[in-house]
């Protein structure tokens, strides 16, 4: 398990803090990566509060040029349907901003857990580190497609998911050794059904959530719940 001194916690006040905090924090982490490496690679979450932080970020300047977007996890859907990750982000982000379309990757979860996970894999295979991966957390400790109980592979970038405990039950994620594969990890939990969650995880609980710390530790940005 993860030890708890890996993460940082930063309690915000309000949720428009939490969304201007999250913004600074990828617009800094791209123009660092930007000017060491000539590239930004960030890695999505899906949700609500990431949603809100996308549609802040349509409304910024960046060098949207050398931006590589990626996604944690995906439903096995089809491609323009609601609850895809993928939709939500182009709709609430990506079609408003100049990030050339062969830099953005989404998931083919449309082919199917195994196929597309197979798909994206191979996607993956020739990506260098991620500069920043966003996360979420569920009231049941799981973050991108990692759920409690479940045993999902290392054995590849992005693997298929089977049975979840959240609909639908096919899914793709990326691997907890793939998503570690990365500079900075970013955390992004609001609401007061996280708090169990939250109190697991700082407890030293080994939820999902605490698997992915990426190189330099995992900064959890949280408004809603309490840090005891």
């Amino acid at each position: 398990m993860t030890q708890p001194s890996a993460t940082r916690w930063h309690p915000f006040e309000s949720q428009d803090a939490i969304n201007q905090a999250a913004i600074a924090r990828i617009l800094k982490a791209a123009d660092e990566a930007i000017e060491t490496s000539g590239s930004f690679y960030i890695v999505l979450a899906g949700g609500s509060t990431p949603k809100a932080v996308y549609q802040l970020l349509s409304k910024e300047n960046a060098d949207w040029a050398n931006w590589h977007v990626f996604h944690n996890d995906d439903r096995c859907l089809p491609t323009n349907h609601a609850d895809r990750n993928s939709k939500m982000a182009r709709v609430a982000w990506l079609s408003k901003v100049a990030i050339p379309e062969s830099q953005i990757h989404d998931i083919p979860a449309e082919l199917g857990n195994i196929e597309g996970a197979k798909a994206y894999a191979e996607t993956l295979s020739g990506v260098r580190s991620f500069d920043l991966v966003i996360l979420g957390l569920g009231e049941d400790g799981h973050t991108a497609s990692l759920f409690p109980g479940q045993v999902v592979s290392n054995n590849a970038d992005a693997v298929p998911v089977f049975n979840s405990p959240k609909p639908p039950s096919d899914r793709i994620t990326i691997s907890q050794n793939r998503l570690n594969r990365t500079n900075e990890v970013m955390f992004l939990v609001t609401g007061a059904g996280k708090q169990d969650a939250v109190n697991n995880w700082r407890n030293g609980v080994a939820i999902p959530a605490t698997l992915v710390v990426g190189q330099n530790g995992a900064d959890v940005y949280s408004f809603g719940v309490e840090l005891n």
